[in-house]
């Protein structure tokens, strides 16, 4: 008989880190919003399984967890090694780390894990949807440190979110307060991501510059009385990731100076049996023949798009074709799943030559029942006709 597994809630940064009895850590399974309103109502999660023989978490009174006899959890110590031959045991060890959902290279596993054990600031690039965030989150999970996120791309006031506010109180009058980012810099063993770094104002690049210099290591509070320095604590990683890349129309040109205070980690686009396999282990109740022509569609579209003579600007992201079986799992048809998802991104400027068009084909080549109808609306006839 399985072990019923129990798991409490622990503050770790500002994220809600989930633990059992034995300390092992279930954060990757749990969704965030389960484990922050766990946490909030002081309730431990219990894992369940459904008629569908699908895991869920369901709340139960602290008791339950307690009566598991767990030890005392330390979420603040860091579990790497620090001795030379430990650490590298541990780096080339790692690969066991990797979930299976995260489709990577073992040589860049290990790149990653010992940029983050030697205190590296790393930068994830790759195109969109080739699963940046999710290999960063993935280093987190694995170190087990505490760790802050901080989206750069949604920030309409770097200063706010980098440095802080000052604010006005009738009682206390003028007073600053400090950001996130603030207590972040100061966790010692911290892991910070910096998500969308690419999509960032100048602004936020220029308060980064001392933070990220290896040299520096310090943040001024120049709204703060004094203007007061802060420093870096010992063992802060940064993991930033960013779209580098001309197709990306709403990135900036990242300046190079910032760009050298990073080690590069490039993410690789996957190929079709890549991106197959990876459908089937997230959908394993979905036809593995209709997983395969989402992976073989998505890869003919990145493949067509870096083609000298090619017909499309842009191919489809791994991000889309989980989209697509996502659908699938949900009885949605490959061809009904294909028009919400995947024709909007494609322009439908010049009628039966328009990149809708051909990606219409495309998909076309893999339904199931062979129709061909409503592939070309009357709009488009009517175009090239003119």
């Amino acid at each position: 008989m399985n072990k019923k597994v129990v798991v409490k809630i622990e503050m770790s940064g500002n994220r809600y880190n989930a633990w059992d009895s034995d300390g092992t850590k279930y954060t990757s399974q749990i969704t965030t919003g389960a484990r922050r309103k766990a946490y909030e109502n002081g309730t431990a999660l219990e894992q369940r399984v459904n008629k569908s023989g699908k895991n869920y978490w369901w709340a139960v009174p602290m008791s339950e967890f307690e009566a598991t006899t767990a030890p005392v959890i330390d979420v603040s110590s860091v579990d790497v090694p620090t001795e030379h031959a430990e650490v590298l045991n541990f780096i080339h060890d790692s690969y066991k780390l990797k979930p299976q959902g995260l489709v990577m290279k073992e040589l860049k596993w290990k790149y990653l894990i010992r940029s983050a054990v030697r205190g590296k600031n790393i930068l994830m690039t790759g195109p969109a949807g080739c699963g940046k965030t999710m290999a960063a989150k993935s280093l987190v999970n694995s170190l087990d440190r505490p760790d802050f996120y901080f989206n750069l791309g949604a920030t309409q006031d770097p200063r706010a979110t980098l440095i802080g506010n000052t604010h006005f109180d009738k009682k206390k009058g003028t007073y600053f307060s400090e950001a996130l980012f603030v207590k972040a810099i100061q966790t010692p063993n911290a892991v910070i991501l910096l998500d969308e770094l690419s999509r960032a104002h100048p602004d936020a690049w220029n308060i980064l510059m001392t933070v990220l210099d290896s040299g520096q290591r310090y943040l001024r509070l120049d709204e703060g009385e004094g203007q007061e320095t802060i420093n870096v604590a010992e063992g802060v990683t940064f993991v930033a990731t960013a779209n580098v890349g001309n197709e990306y129309t709403s990135t900036r040109v990242m300046d190079k100076a910032l760009m050298d205070r990073f080690i590069i980690v490039e993410m690789d686009v996957l190929t079709s049996t890549e991106e197959h396999g990876l459908l089937n282990y997230m959908f394993p109740h979905v036809d593995t023949e209709l997983l395969k022509s989402v992976a073989e569609i998505s890869s003919s579209t990145r493949n067509e798009s870096k083609s000298e003579a090619g017909r499309l600007s842009a191919g489809i992201s791994t991000r889309t074709s989980v989209e697509i079986a996502g659908l699938l799992f949900d009885g949605f048809g490959l061809d009904e799943a294909a028009e919400v998802t995947v024709y909007p991104q494609f322009s439908d400027d010049g009628g039966l030559e328009s990149e809708r068009t051909y990606v219409k084909q495309l998909v076309q080549k893999y339904v199931s029942d062979g129709s061909s109808d409503d592939l070309f609306n009357q709009e488009e006839i009517n175009s090239s006709n003119q």
